[in-house]
């Protein structure tokens, strides 16, 4: 690999790094963020949230953005606009502030991240270089939450929250400087923006993210519940139709005429669903049941980033060898078994080690062994007029998976908990329950992509898919 494309592949992984750090760097900093800024349990769900609905919401504005006003130029306006964002949230002197500044870090980083990933599709052709770039891509993505557990329980441990914040500016303005240096701009395209299609999803996700928040809080059989996410369902509804019939949307139908990519979209969305709430209920269960302080309880999810980067190594000999579809059912069979092992060593509130360290270095490799290939098959065979909303959707199917996610269990662990103040017994009792929710999920996941890598039954379709993605499968 030329010297100028590491380059260029560093600042791509490094724009994804920070964007997904922030979605998980105030989780260990919970419990503190609320002491500060008065917030209830509850409430708190929405730092994670307000960031990761915009950010999942305007993904795909965001990838549109790319290709009318070219990639360079998005990618500067949504680094730049992040580091703004970050330092505003660092300093937000309220909740209110707080969770304004983190919806506006996520529509920066909705215009960063498909513009990066767009360029790595564009520049990285060679089968070995596009497989290598592919691989350290997906393992940041998939790694970079566990990471930001670490360093968000670091700053809140010894410095402060804040600085899981303002660490981005520094960052951002060396990204800025390499961008505007290192890559070349694509040619702007005349088009249309599809704005009621961004807004549609933006707000459909929103409210059934709510809705779900309501019912965990209040109960299923409030109003305040309900409406929303009957509006959720109308609005994702009415987002389908405006696609079918914009003359440019943002997200082409025609991505999902391969039944691998939309098993891979779906089974993104599934496994980050299962996967990310770990994140926020593992850490719950360190500190409020072991008595882990904030550093600590990141500390503990190093067995599974070192068993995730690790895989990063080994996954592309996987693939060759078994081929994507094997690999990705062993990855998420491992994480499976992992999760569901855990569950009951919340319950049986077991030490850390060696129960738990062994168990978050087996689900670290099954996550390993999973997003690069998912990455591969959302990728293959996309035209270049749609290269910007394919990479668009595998990071919205990302983002969108961990905001729904943790809506769906932060329901299972109210409902399992009782009470408002409960024992160490009944809470180690509700995150468990939490955690079997992620098993079900990444249970579903990998029927997902089963399902759609059976082949057809239809003899003259049955090989289309196979030549499509020869070399990938």
């Amino acid at each position: 690999m030329h010297h100028s494309k590491w380059i260029l592949l560093t600042i791509i992984i490094a724009c994804q790094l920070i964007v997904v750090l922030d979605a998980s760097i105030m989780i260990t900093a919970v419990p503190e963020i609320g002491r500060t800024l008065h917030m209830s349990t509850t409430s708190l769900t929405w730092v994670h949230n307000s960031y990761i609905l915009a950010f999942g919401g305007f993904l795909l504005l965001g990838a549109r953005t790319g290709d009318l006003w070219g990639r360079r130029k998005t990618l500067s306006a949504g680094i730049g606009l992040f580091s703004l964002t970050s330092l505003l949230a660092g300093l937000a002197p309220t909740a209110e502030f707080l969770l304004v500044s983190r919806a506006c870090q996520g529509l920066a980083a909705a215009l960063a991240t498909p513009a990066a990933l767009a360029l790595l599709s564009a520049s990285f052709v060679e089968a070995k270089e596009r497989t290598r770039a592919i691989a350290m891509y997906s393992a940041v993505s998939a790694a970079g939450g566990s990471i930001g557990l670490i360093l968000g329980g670091f700053f809140t441990d010894f410095i402060s929250w804040r600085v899981g914040m303002f660490i981005n500016v520094p960052i951002g303005i060396v990204l800025l400087y390499l961008v505007q240096r290192f890559v070349q701009n694509t040619e702007p395209r005349t088009g249309r923006f599809d704005l009621w299609g961004a807004l549609t999803s933006v707000m459909g996700m929103t409210s059934l993210v709510y809705g779900l928040v309501q019912a965990a809080e209040g109960g299923w059989e409030r109003t305040a519940a309900w409406i929303p996410l009957a509006a959720g369902i109308i609005l994702l509804a009415a987002f389908v139709l405006i696609e079918a019939r914009a003359a440019e949307p943002i997200v082409p139908l025609r991505l999902f005429t391969s039944r691998h990519r939309s098993g891979a979209y779906l089974g993104r969305f599934l496994i980050v669903s299962g996967n990310f709430s770990l994140f926020f209920f593992v850490p719950q269960y360190l500190q409020s049941v072991l008595g882990f302080s904030s550093f600590e309880a990141g500390l503990a999810f190093l067995p599974f980033t070192g068993a995730q980067f690790g895989m990063m190594y080994l996954i592309q000999g996987l693939v060759h060898r078994f081929g994507t579809i094997k690999v990705l059912t062993a990855g998420l069979l491992l994480a499976s078994l992992g999760t569901l092992w855990l569950s009951k060593i919340i319950l049986a509130q077991a030490p850390f080690f060696p129960h738990m360290f062994i168990l978050l270095a087996m689900m670290g490799i099954g996550s390993g062994m999973v997003f690069q290939p998912l990455t591969a098959l959302g990728l293959t065979d996309v035209d270049a007029r749609d290269a910007g909303a394919a990479s668009g959707l595998i990071n919205v199917a990302h983002q969108s998976g961990s905001s729904f996610g943790l809506a769906v269990l932060i329901t299972v662990f109210e409902a399992a908990v009782g009470s408002d103040q409960p024992s160490t017994l009944q809470l180690a009792e509700a995150l468990s329950s939490s955690v079997l929710g992620s098993v079900v999920f990444i249970i579903l996941a990998l029927a997902a992509v089963l399902l759609c890598s059976l082949p057809s039954r239809r003899p003259a379709r049955t090989q289309a898919p196979k030549k499509q993605i020869s070399g990938i499968l």
